[in-house]
């Protein structure tokens, strides 16, 4: 038997009716769009676990697709990313609140959000779940064109990327 609707599973509906069509991933800056999927991916871990439950096999199916991701994360320029963030915060900070709300929150250290294992947590003394309406805006923002724009080569986050790189 299914288990009955619930604001999670509108939101992950909504996350899943969004596209890619209209972009070309293999041209985007692959440290940013890493960064982007990864994003992604902590959603839909995220809404799986307040939609289902954690031991569920959307969440093991996600946990090993996030897990096969970290040593990526910690190597060459993709170890980079979350300097990269505190930086645009920094010294660009116009750009910086451009960037998801959710890099905003898990990468600046003044926040107190962060991926707790896989998980989305905003805030680690509170022990009540994400409201739904978060998740709506997460993937609004994360799917927002100018963002996607900005992180080809030749978009803002981009050059500011290559930029950082060259420091």
């Amino acid at each position: 038997m299914l288990p009955e609707k619930n604001g999670y599973s509108t939101q992950m509906e909504y996350l899943y009716h969004k596209s890619l069509i209209l972009e070309t991933p293999s041209e985007m800056d692959p440290v940013l769009y890493f960064y982007f999927i990864d994003a992604i991916a902590r959603l839909d871990y995220t809404l799986s676990a307040l939609e289902y439950n954690v031991d569920s096999i959307k969440c093991a199916m996600t946990a090993e697709y996030l897990r096969s991701r970290v040593d990526t994360a910690k190597s060459g320029d993709y170890a980079r990313f979350p300097a990269f963030m505190l930086w645009l915060r920094d010294n660009h900070k116009d750009q910086f609140e451009e960037t998801p709300i959710l890099w905003q929150l898990v990468y600046d250290p003044d926040e107190e959000a962060c991926y707790l294992g896989f998980r989305i947590v905003l805030d680690s003394s509170s022990k009540a779940p994400i409201p739904p309406q978060f998740f709506h805006d997460m993937t609004d923002d994360l799917f927002g064109l100018k963002f996607l724009r900005s992180i080809y080569p030749d978009g803002a986050l981009g050059k500011l990327f290559t930029e950082f790189k060259g420091l």
